[in-house]
């Protein structure tokens, strides 16, 4: 593992560089135990050492684990904070928040007993195909290892599962045939390239997919009859969850109260743009003129063949115009726009996959899923209106550029004594900077009034994101009432609506990170343009705001001063 120096400090008294050295010792003992347990994690971060193992899954394994992350616990709760320096402090608050999290997740959440997707293979297998970190023998060799390890590992995720909800059951049902294919299909293509390796990977295939089969079978037969766990958490676990998700002083209440107020908000200003795309005013019909605008928006759309490429054509515009207006630093950072793999689908529309804070020379993957296979004409239909050309444009603005792909960029290059906040990045900061540059680049302009358009409906989205995450989980909100709230107030196409249902049944508190994290960004520019009597340089303003990697808003408002 490599160390990384923040020379600012240099200049630290000796009692503070003492405790600080105590923290260092701390955090690279944390993050070497943590890579070593979680291989497919070190994977992902770039960390190959692990690679052709599976993380230990079993009732022991999984013991030793919680033993470890309390006695990191204790270790973090021995450290004076107020003799670190300002990095390695927040730093601290960062690894604590990470390990007491963890801790609540094995000890209250359980999710491994109930939440069968969440031993899918699939994932370590393909980003040790998908990222050019070794010569293609090499890298087919640690499949062939992780291979082997299959069996026993959902032998042992068998015997953790006590029961599940319905749609995690039948969602994972579902991945493991993306999975299968993976293995069959896709790493044909791959041994193609290296046929020295064909016959020692073929053997250890053929078992990992007897076992991904069977594995796909007992959890139709066995573990779908007896799915009987409630999908929602219910209001204290929901309220405790999201706080560990969050990093945020904002409550469910908060957010809930803002996001209402600032739903009428965006619904208004939604109203004042259709009008100047032609739209011919009633007040006393809002609603109408904003879904006639949306509507004729929809008529210019692309289709499964052709969106990837309307996604590429995009990325090239909005690079060109984040450069020519001074908005934020480039880096010529390699990324690839590509359709989702199969094995992902089922829970998001897009991706964005960078390469982890260890790995060199990497690669981002934008991924974008088209709709199922199995969908009728006016389900697609109903997809493709809701990405649209001009959706498309904010899409790209989201997932890639100046969004996550380009925040990640900056993030691996912050410096620190420590690859704490590099590793534990916050989810708050990461989809709150890619809603904030939706808003950044509408205000400038980029795409005209009809990427404004969407633009402000993708607030809607994410308004309504926290909206049903806490209505769904923390207060019985039923279908029927979740998709009204979409089609009507935010005025999704059925299918978006319908997937989005799906997805906040899936992934409790992640659909909130997106507007708690916009709405503590939003806030911190606020105040600082209040501070600074405005922003003279858009560039060194966001510059600053994503020198820091990727700690949550709160650190980053303190880190510059506010």
């Amino acid at each position: 593992m490599t160390r990384r120096q923040f020379a600012v400090f240099s200049f630290a008294v000796p009692l503070m560089a003492k405790e600080s050295d105590k923290f260092e010792k701390l955090a690279n003992d944390y993050i070497a135990k943590f890579l070593e347990a979680r291989p497919e994690a070190a994977t992902f971060l770039g960390e190959h050492r692990y690679d052709g193992r599976l993380s230990d899954v079993s009732a022991e394994g999984l013991k030793r684990n919680l033993a470890a992350q309390r006695q990191f616990l204790k270790r973090t709760r021995r450290l004076n904070t107020s003799k670190l320096d300002p990095v390695s402090r927040i730093d601290l608050q960062i690894l604590k928040g990470q390990i007491e999290s963890a801790i609540w997740s094995e000890t209250v959440l359980r999710e491994r007993e109930w939440n069968p997707m969440s031993y899918n293979p699939g994932g370590s297998i393909y980003f040790l195909l998908e990222r050019e970190f070794a010569p293609l023998p090499a890298r087919l060799e640690v499949v062939r290892q992780r291979l082997d390890a299959v069996p026993a590992y959902l032998a042992a995720a068998r015997a953790n599962l006590r029961t599940s909800t319905k749609i995690h059951a039948e969602t994972a049902i579902g991945q493991i045939g993306g999975t299968i294919n993976l293995l069959t299909t896709v790493l044909d293509g791959y041994l193609a390239q290296a046929p020295e390796s064909r016959a020692a990977v073929s053997a250890s295939r053929d078992k990992a997919v007897a076992a991904l089969k069977d594995w796909r079978e007992w959890l139709q037969k066995e573990l779908v009859p007896r799915a009987d766990k409630n999908f929602r958490l219910g209001p204290e676990l929901f309220r405790a969850k999201l706080q560990h998700t969050l990093g945020s002083a904002l409550t469910a209440d908060q957010i809930r109260r803002r996001g209402e107020a600032d739903l009428k908000q965006t619904q208004a200003a939604m109203y004042e743009t259709s009008l100047k795309l032609g739209a011919v005013a009633n007040s006393d019909a809002r609603a109408k003129v904003i879904r006639a605008t949306l509507d004729k928006l929809a008529e210019s759309r692309p289709d499964a063949s052709s969106i990837v490429d309307l996604a590429k054509r995009d990325l090239v515009a909005a690079t060109d115009f984040v450069r020519s207006k001074g908005l934020v630093s480039l880096f010529d950072s390699p990324l690839r726009i590509v359709e989702m793999p199969e094995f992902q689908r089922g829970v998001a529309v897009a991706s964005c996959a960078s390469p982890g804070p260890l790995e060199k020379n990497g690669v981002t993957f934008f991924n974008i899923s088209p709709p199922p296979s199995g969908w009728n004409q006016a389900q697609v239909d109903s997809y493709f209106r809701e990405y649209n050309n001009s959706m498309t444009k904010n899409l790209v603005v989201h997932e890639a550029m100046p969004g996550h792909y380009l925040q990640r960029a900056h993030a691996n290059r912050f410096q620190a004594p420590t690859l704490t906040r590099a590793i534990f990045g916050s989810g708050t900061f990461l989809e709150g900077w890619a809603v904030y540059a939706e808003k950044v680049m509408a205000n400038a302009g980029f795409g005209g009034p009809e990427v404004r358009m969407q633009q402000l409906k993708m607030r809607l989205r994410t308004i309504i994101n926290a909206l049903i995450d806490q209505g769904i989980h923390a207060q019985k909100m039923t279908e029927q009432q979740a998709m009204d709230l979409m089609m009507n107030e935010g005025f999704q196409e059925k299918s978006e609506a319908a997937g989005k249902w799906r997805r906040a049944q899936l992934t409790s508190t992640q659909l909130s990170t997106y507007y708690a994290g916009t709405t503590e960004l939003d806030q911190l520019r606020e105040d600082y343009e209040n501070r600074h009597a405005g922003i003279k340089d858009q560039k060194a303003f966001h510059d600053r705001m994503l020198s820091f990697g990727s700690p949550a808003p709160r650190y980053v408002r303190e880190l510059m001063g506010l």
